[in-house]
């Protein structure tokens, strides 16, 4: 049958005009889904810091859209909404690196504009190398570390990303704990990793999480996808931490037994005295300002007087030691709840 010119015309327009529409649709979703997640991520097959702009690049260049746009053409629209929205979820999904601080810590303005690859193999470099290609043998392209991928210049970027800090491990596909100070065949509980503030968060926000050592081996050569699903580990976790298994597993935020919460954090330490409170609003899903400089007695009065307000629970108000300028209902220090009184 011959096919007019103006027939083949119109089918060509509607094919063009629906691609174009199914290429809204996905950067639509891909907006929804960087929008809960960190704002800058380091690629890990190129060891680049990327922003939005260059994330969305990325995967518009690359063979994963291309495939998209082609695929979702073929599905009705409810089906090819939730098949770009899987897709898509899957081709943003990003690591969080746990550890602690040690010597050359590479900041942002250290790497930006630069391969990480290509950079000299020296402490804290060595150890973000590792990190993504570790992400990328497990199959992701994104990967985040606190020590660059923040402006710590910036105060208002710094205060966005500790209030957000809890969010981004909860929302990671996976979270890569790396124990330099535990050797192979070595115990966890041996590590300054579960003596330091910001990590208590970074431990019960995961949802997936893996530990592994000083030469980057699982530890105890455990294979698994998530280290919390794994017994053996988890009564370890909880001996180290004192936190019962259930709440390493299923945690959630909040202001419920806020008592307990504090306890979890007080034989913790933090560099700057003032971040063992804030390392904790995350936990107790509060939102205060960052306030540096202020003194640890008041970043923890000012956390322990929103609790209060917040859930009305003055059992934190059970407390042995000395008491706070701040307030004097209040401990000066959080090793105060470290036993019942």
């Amino acid at each position: 049958m011959k096919i007019s010119p103006q027939v083949s015309r119109v089918s060509s327009i509607r094919s063009v005009a629906t691609e174009y529409e199914v290429s809204q649709v996905i950067r639509h979703v891909i907006f929804e889904i960087l929008e809960t997640a960190p704002t800058r991520l380091l690629h890990t097959q190129t060891g680049t810091l990327c922003d939005r702009d260059a994330q969305i690049s990325h995967f518009i260049s690359g063979p994963h859209y291309k495939q998209l746009l082609s695929s979702a053409l073929s599905y009705d629209p409810v089906e090819r909404a939730c098949h770009i929205h899987t897709t898509v979820s899957r081709c943003f999904r990003f690591v969080m690196f746990s550890h602690r601080w040690g010597e050359g810590e590479p900041c942002l303005h250290d790497i930006q504009g630069r391969a990480i690859y290509d950079m000299p193999q020296s402490g804290g470099i060595k150890k973000l190398q590792k990190f993504c290609l570790t992400a990328l043998r497990r199959g992701y392209l994104w990967a985040w570390s606190d020590t660059c991928c923040i402006d710590k210049t910036s105060s208002a970027e710094l205060q966005e990303a500790i209030g957000s800090m809890f969010g981004w491990y909860r929302r990671s596909h996976l979270t890569i704990v790396y124990l330099a100070d535990v050797a192979e065949g070595g115990s966890l509980d041996s590590s300054q990793w579960f003596r330091r503030g910001w990590t208590l968060q970074e431990l019960l926000a995961p949802d997936a999480i893996l530990f592994y050592t000083r030469n980057w081996s699982l530890y105890n050569n455990i294979e698994s996808s998530n280290h919390k699903s794994n017994d053996v580990i988890l009564e370890e976790l909880s001996r180290a931490t004192g936190i019962a298994s259930r709440f390493l597993t299923t945690f959630s935020p909040g202001v419920d037994d806020a008592r307990s919460r504090l306890q979890w954090a007080s034989s913790r330490r933090t560099t700057r005295p003032e971040d063992i409170a804030y390392s904790l609003f995350g936990i107790f899903n509060l939102h205060l300002p960052i306030l540096y400089g202020e003194s640890a007695e008041f970043a923890l009065g000012r956390l322990l007087g929103e609790v209060i307000s917040q859930s009305g629970d003055i059992s934190i108000l059970d407390w042995v030691g000395e008491a706070s300028t701040f307030h004097s209902c209040f401990p000066a220090r959080i090793s105060s709840y470290r036993t019942l009184p």
